[in-house]
């Protein structure tokens, strides 16, 4: 039942905004050039090979907005 509520808390909030994911995990396996890992701590690593994940929550869109209403047909 709890899980119910928070469901149907999140759906508002959810409408009005939106999250981007970004993950190079998978880029970087698939890229024969990032297989050789540094040796030493510290020793820089390719910007391609460098692994992140990170999440960006938007509260407003940039996408114009839509129009519903009747198109005046003349």
């Amino acid at each position: 039942m709890r899980s119910l509520w928070s469901l149907a808390a999140a759906l508002p909030l959810a409408a009005c905004g939106t999250m981007e994911y970004r993950d190079t995990n998978a880029a970087v396996d698939n890229n024969p050039l990032c297989v050789s890992r540094p040796d030493q701590p510290g020793e820089p690593v390719s910007r391609d090979c460098e692994r992140y994940r990170e999440g960006v929550w938007r509260s407003k869109s940039d996408a114009p907005p839509v129009e519903f209403g009747r198109r005046d047909e003349r």
